[in-house]
């Protein structure tokens, strides 16, 4: 893990501007900056950076947070990936906190094969594009494929020469490590002592991570293969974990997360082939089955998955491999299927660029539908067939099992239940049942309590009214007092003490109705008499995204004075005057006159109640108390008591 010092290290150099410069073209508007928002199509400029309060804030989708948030969500980077980044920018050098022996030697054996990888990148584009051979055969052969110059150096693409030992050779000149090199899979120990190259005479597609490391390998043979396959992949090895990748993902993550679609193939060619005429939201399996943590990287930038694939039986089949996890996850998938013994490289060189996005367009057939109709059709008028096929579409239908997918569920099982000619009702209990039986499945694997608790969540209704959640008065009261807190707190209020001692002082008494405001003010409370200087700045870094949040929403307004009004109200100094005192002054009283105005109304409803004389005596004396008190804050706020 990356030390404390080294993220402090890392905030304390941070830019926001200069970070999200980089994506965003932001113009000055008085204390801020403001440019079109990158997570969702706009217009008008909504999208708001403070480089004083180190903070960003889109006003039309709600999108906000910190530099590093900023890189998590735009790049979908971890935590971490984006720490390192930033490192990497200012020149910090990153330190890790105590690691065990083997998680560090895991870090040392991944770093390792990172830089032979790159190395090896290196050398492939140079023989590639400097050697004869590559020149007369490698380059040849993309250009006969159709691939421009700029596509195949945006890809990184080489070729490994016929001769038995090249690149082991010039690896071994480099001193790299012999314990190491055949985890890469570049080259083969053969005999003990005789290195020879895997990759002989083939293109080389090196295979990047989200962050744009390369992590392994993928090597297509040119012209016939007798016994050699036609591809060879990176073993797996401590970087390289084949179910986990999607190649091209690095490329296509910004136009996915744009298009709010991505096109899965399955090849390496079909990926470049549709960059290369523009339609750059496409990743492929590898040629491999889809696993769940494929699954997942899409979910990352996208909800919207659309499989292209041949349109023979195979390419049928290849496809519907992946539906269940695809459901499971919560993915919305369409399926196109290319015609006339066509794949996706072939196809969109045949018809270009705009046809096939028309085709696309016109043609998604809706996944578990078309599944339905191809096991219809085998199954013809066996009865047998037909009731496996209800059982396993019940079955299917069952893993669309999250709350917000319930009217999903529901619209599939009509229309499923209309194609297979049965009822509704019938359909719905056999889905149910398939839900009840994985339920009581995962129960058995899990220990007794677990068991208990996983029960009581699954028999919750699995549909519920999305929560609407609004500021009401009494919120946006305590959020405009943690807002003087976090902005003036470290400043003087008298010669004894500070603007947050004055608001403990007159806060003592009371606590706030929202519970994450309430667990800030204690947070900053406690940073503060712990002697350290806490303000917003330390809450946009917090470990919590829930306090990041809250904080974000709590700090960032829409609107600023303009400067424009000194210069018309001249002398009155209206926009740079310091009204820090006045503000918490207000915000206190206001948020304390709003608390005894509830009080209030509380003890006239116990008033109103039939209680013992003494009670009612009570409750007299204390409404007494509460009015002087009102009167004595409206006094001092020099205003009517507000409702």
């Amino acid at each position: 893990m990356i030390s404390p010092q080294t993220i402090e290290q890392i905030k304390n150099r941070i830019d926001i501007i200069d970070v999200i410069g980089e994506y965003v073209k932001l113009k000055k508007r008085g204390a801020n900056y403001l440019g079109l928002c990158p997570f969702h199509n706009e217009k008008t400029p909504s999208f708001t950076v403070s480089p004083a309060k180190e903070l960003y804030k889109c006003f039309g989708c709600g999108k906000s947070g910190n530099t590093i948030t900023f890189l998590m969500d735009h790049d979908k980077l971890s935590y971490a990936e984006a720490l390192k980044w930033l490192a990497a920018r200012y020149n910090i050098e990153i330190e890790e906190t105590q690691v065990s022996p083997e998680v560090k030697q895991l870090q040392q054996t991944a770093d390792s094969l990172y830089i032979i990888n790159n190395f090896a990148q290196k050398f492939f584009e140079e023989k590639l594009f400097n050697s004869d051979e590559g020149l007369q055969v490698g380059m040849s052969y993309l250009k006969e494929r159709g691939f421009r110059e700029e596509i195949i150096k945006k890809f990184q693409l080489g070729y490994n020469p016929s001769q038995r030992d090249t690149l082991a050779k010039v690896l071994l000149q480099n001193q790299f490590s012999k314990e190491l090199l055949p985890r890469t899979g570049l080259v083969v120990l053969r005999n003990e002592t005789e290195w020879v190259d895997n990759y002989r005479n083939r293109i080389i597609f090196p295979i990047h991570n989200t962050t744009g490391k390369i992590i392994g390998f993928g090597a297509r043979v040119i012209g016939k293969a007798d016994k050699a396959p036609k591809y060879i992949n990176t073993p797996e090895n401590e970087i390289y974990v084949k179910s986990k990748v999607l190649y091209g993902s690095y490329f296509a993550r910004l136009a996915i997360d744009k298009a709010d679609e991505c096109l899965l193939v399955e090849g390496y060619t079909d990926v470049i082939s549709l960059h290369q005429a523009g339609i750059e939201n496409v990743v492929a399996s590898g040629g491999t089955s889809l696993t769940t943590e494929q699954l997942r990287i899409i979910k990352k930038y996208t909800s919207n998955l659309t499989i292209i694939y041949d349109g023979d039986s195979a390419g049928v089949k290849a496809a519907l491999r992946g539906l269940d996890m695809a459901l499971e996850e919560s993915l919305n998938v369409k399926l196109v299927l290319i015609p006339d013994n066509e794949d996706p490289d072939s196809y969109v060189n045949k018809v270009g660029s705009t046809a096939f996005k028309e085709f696309i367009a016109a043609n998604k057939k809706d996944f578990i539908l078309f599944q339905l109709e191809v096991m219809l059709k085998e199954a013809g008028n066996d009865v047998n067939k037909k009731n496996d096929l209800v059982n396993q579409i019940a079955d299917t239908l069952s893993k669309i099992n999250k709350a917000e997918d319930f009217t999903k569920q529901q619209d599939y099982i009509k229309q499923c239940s209309a194609l297979l000619k049965i009822d509704e009702a019938g359909l719905t209990n056999l889905v149910n049942k398939y839900k009840r039986d994985r339920i009581s499945k995962e129960e058995k694997k899990l220990p007794f309590e677990e068991a208990n608790h996983f029960q009581e969540q699954s028999s919750e209704t699995s549909y519920r009214d999305e929560e609407i959640i609004l500021i009401n008065q009494d919120e946006a009261h305590e959020r405009n007092v943690m807002r003087v807190l976090l902005e003036y707190g470290l400043k003087s209020w008298d010669e004894n003490k500070t603007m947050a001692d004055y608001i403990f002082e007159e806060l003592e008494q009371f606590h706030f109705d929202n519970p994450q405001i309430e667990d800030i003010y204690e947070l900053y409370r406690k940073a503060y008499y712990q002697g350290h200087q806490p303000d917003a700045k330390t809450f946009l870094y917090h470990e919590n995204e829930n306090v990041r949040n809250l904080v974000v929403a709590i700090t960032v307004f829409p609107h600023e004075l303009s400067q424009k009004w000194d210069e018309v109200l001249e002398g009155m100094n209206i926009v740079n005057r310091d009204t820090s005192r006045e503000d918490v002054f207000m915000s206190v009283n206001y948020y304390k006159l709003r608390k005894i105005k509830k009080m209030l109304e509380e003890n006239q409803r116990d008033m109103e109640t039939s209680a013992p004389l003494e009670e009612q005596i009570r409750l007299i004396e204390v409404h007494k108390h509460l009015k002087q008190v009102e009167r004595d804050l409206t006094a001092k706020l020099g205003t009517v008591i507000i409702k």
